[in-house]
């Protein structure tokens, strides 16, 4: 039996796949010279022996895939083995980068799976379950997984008396958040410690923030009460809403999709192209849409095309295919490149790239990409970017680059959440109506023994960063919401809190204001408009005035919720008296009306949490 076209081996490559289904012996123990000690060892030897010379190498280098997607490493280099001694460079290249092709041939195996399932759930095929050695699809090994984030060290308690200010840019990604739930739904696993940003836990959900009445493109609010965790601390809320502009009178887009389709990219592709053509659904006449992709290199898909075309922009969508290495330096500058060829004074100028993070071709280390980031942003053009995949997600590149080029970083894990970020809250991931945001609070010693900033870890400034307009901060989009929380210990607290010695040579002494004003704090602002270089001003004095838990908004409550989950999926050692079910109670409590039924997932996810 000679197989002579590739459909005939795709055929050959189920049955053998059957058989792998069925081998109890596959396992990465597994020595490369005992392979042909298997029990169906004899049937795969027999169907190479009846190929071709080019198919028996084929054959031999997917006999590899499949034992490597099993995690039987030892299994698959002999059968690459056999397939480069045969002179297949597939082979001869997997033998040297096993990592390299780990996370696409898993999604691949993982496919075939999902469909064997499926399709035995409908009793096409009879359960070969028992007999199976193939991990689930529905599984991630924290052990194997090549997934990267930055590492995180808590805001710890700090000294009014020896740092009254505490400075911070917003931040309004939301990764964080649909990749944990990703973690607890789909695997039934918590995240990774370093992938729980609080902030972006807490930012995920919009709130009921009043919208701004004056010329400022936004409106701040603050509530003071207890934390939920700690009976004997204050919390602070501090909210800020971004105007809402109808989407009919937004200027015109000028927008680039950057599409990955290297090879760690298969089995997100698909999500990818869906995403994408939501979005594209709702694009007006005037916008336009440019897409590039990138592989082993980089190549303009489609030139700036109207938003009337959209059949003629999806059609492009959707002729892209995964492979190859990814040349993300390559790709970045020729988006940035389009973008700035079809600029719109006065409009929206952005590029969207969507992307595992996983760069290997060209500038690709993460101090290179930032670089090449900061010096496109010079030109007013602003970055969102999508992660996608699972398995090699490179998180901290991905949250860094969005920093950098003036943007936004999301997480989509699922069509719903493609949704919620490219359609439902377009205006917000899309059009920046402020960049540059800044916090900088000034503490009153006189109130406030020792304060704590929840989450923002990596968006914390220096003092002096407040008043530098040169320095970059976060952007704020139409219709945002973003919230901050501080934990306060009061300045009437007998509880001992880590402090330095008194200085040798000046005294801090509270100024008369501090000493008659009933002032807990005052929160500073600066901003500049999305094209702006000279940043404004605004002051905010938050009166000391606390109310009980109970009678603080559904706002306060529900955020306060959030945080103590994020703190209980962190391990943090401010987590208090926190537990599940609190947060369950809390959430549940100020859930209030949750049109989009997002509050409702959290809670679930507590609950999921609770059980794990």
């Amino acid at each position: 039996m000679k197989l002579s076209n590739r459909k005939n081996i795709l055929t050959l490559m189920c049955l053998i796949t059957t058989l792998l289904f069925s081998s109890h012996s596959l396992n990465a123990s597994t020595n490369a010279n005992e392979c042909n000690e298997l029990p169906n060892f004899g049937k795969l030897d027999k169907a190479i022996s009846m190929q071709s010379e080019k198919n028996k190498s084929n054959l031999q280098f997917q006999f590899g895939i499949l034992f490597e997607s099993d995690n039987n490493y030892k299994c698959a280099i002999y059968w690459w083995e056999e397939a480069a001694s045969n002179g297949h460079m597939a082979a001869k290249l997997a033998l040297k980068k096993t990592l390299k092709y780990k996370k696409r041939l898993l999604e691949r195996m993982s496919k075939q799976i999902k469909k064997y399932e499926e399709m035995r759930s409908l009793s096409v095929l009879p359960d070969l379950s028992m007999n199976a050695s193939i991990s689930s699809p529905y599984s991630l090994n924290m052990e194997t997984t090549t997934e990267n984030y930055s590492p995180i060290t808590f805001n710890g308690f700090k000294n009014v008396s020896e740092d009254d200010l505490s400075t911070l840019s917003i931040d309004v990604d939301t990764a964080s958040y649909s990749n944990m739930r990703r973690y607890i739904q789909q695997y039934n696993q918590m995240p990774p410690i370093d992938s729980v940003r609080i902030e972006e836990l807490i930012n995920y959900f919009s709130y009921d923030y009043p919208q701004p009445l004056d010329y400022h493109p936004f409106s701040i609010i603050s509530e003071l009460s207890y934390a939920p965790w700690n009976k004997k601390h204050h919390l602070i809320h501090i909210g800020i809403q971004g105007k809402n502009i109808d989407f009919a009178q937004v200027p015109a887009s000028n927008i680039v999709f950057l599409i990955d389709t290297s090879g760690s990219m298969y089995g997100s592709l698909g999500l990818v192209q869906k995403s994408l053509r939501m979005l594209v659904d709702n694009l007006r006449d005037q916008d336009t849409i440019s897409i590039v992709a990138y592989a082993g290199y980089a190549g303009l898909v489609l030139p700036a095309t109207s938003g009337k075309h959209k059949h003629k922009i999806k059609q492009a969508i959707q002729q892209l295919k995964s492979g190859g290495s990814t040349a993300g330096g390559a790709g970045i500058d020729l988006a940035y490149k389009m973008a700035k060829q079809n600029f719109i004074a006065d409009g929206n100028n952005r590029v969207i790239l969507a992307t595992d993070g996983d760069f290997n071709v060209g500038v690709s280390s993460q101090g290179g990409l930032e670089r090449l980031i900061e010096q496109k942003r010079e030109d007013n053009i602003f970055l969102s970017v999508l992660g996608f995949g699972y398995g090699n997600l490179q998180d901290a590149i991905m949250e860094q680059l969005a920093d950098k080029g003036n943007g936004n970083y999301s997480y989509i894990d699922n069509l719903l959440e493609a949704k919620k970020v490219l359609v439902k809250e377009m205006g917000s991931t899309l059009f920046t109506i402020a960049k540059d945001v800044k916090i900088q609070i000034a503490f009153n010693p006189i109130k406030v023994k020792s304060y704590r900033l929840i989450g923002y870890e990596n968006r914390v400034l220096n003092k002096e960063d407040f008043n530098d307009d040169k320095k970059d901060a976060g952007e704020l989009g139409s219709g945002h919401t973003v919230t901050a929380l501080y934990e306060i210990i009061p300045a009437d607290s007998k509880e001992q809190v880590a402090s330095v010695d008194k200085s040798k040579y000046q005294e801090t002494v509270p100024t008369d204001i501090a000493l008659n004003s009933n002032e807990i704090m005052t929160i500073k602002f600066r901003y500049k408009e999305p094209t702006g270089d000279q940043s404004k001003l605004i002051e905010l004095p938050v009166i000391d005035n606390i109310v009980d838990f109970s009678n603080s908004s559904d706002s306060f409550k529900f955020s306060s919720a959030v945080a103590s989950f994020g703190m209980l999926l962190r391990g943090s050692e401010y987590k208090g008296e926190s537990n599940y079910q609190q947060i369950i109670d809390i959430a549940k409590e100020s859930k209030g009306e949750d049109i989009e039924g997002y509050r409702s997932e959290f809670i679930k996810l507590v609950e999921t949490a609770q059980i794990i």
